[in-house]
């Protein structure tokens, strides 16, 4: 996860680098840095469990490590799909228009929600 977050973020901020940035309007700017963000945001969270087992490993910590780690990750997860979401919105208004970017994103969130989070709480209930 952390190399699609290092990606993702080395290629927003090559945007800003682009002849292109200056022509974007309000709305696509906006999604840029609220993306840009995001990015930011996912990478410490799923950064933080290498810290956390860096600061306490061998400090009978392992449960706490464990448990805050997974919710971590979790929270993580949530901001690099939105951050995502938010590249693949960013790209289609700028290739095909508002309204074709809003039904993709859509898509694409459900996606992802339906991945990430449905899917591994549907399998964590127990089988009859």
């Amino acid at each position: 996860m952390q190399i699609g977050v290092q990606i993702v973020f080395a290629f927003l901020l090559g945007v800003a680098f682009t002849s292109q940035f200056p022509h974007l309007d309000t709305f696509e700017r906006s999604t840029y840095v609220v993306t840009l963000l995001l990015t930011v945001v996912s990478s410490a969270l799923l950064a933080t469990p290498v810290a956390l087992h860096r600061g306490l490993f061998h400090r009978g910590a392992k449960i706490r490590i464990v448990a805050l780690s997974a919710r971590l990750a979790e929270i993580g997860l949530v901001f690099l799909a939105l951050a995502l979401n938010g590249v693949v919105l960013l790209l289609m208004d700028v290739v095909l228009g508002l309204t074709a970017a809003v039904t993709i994103t859509t898509a694409t969130l459900t996606m992802f929600t339906g991945l990430w989070f449905i899917l591994p709480r549907a399998l964590r209930r127990p089988t009859p």
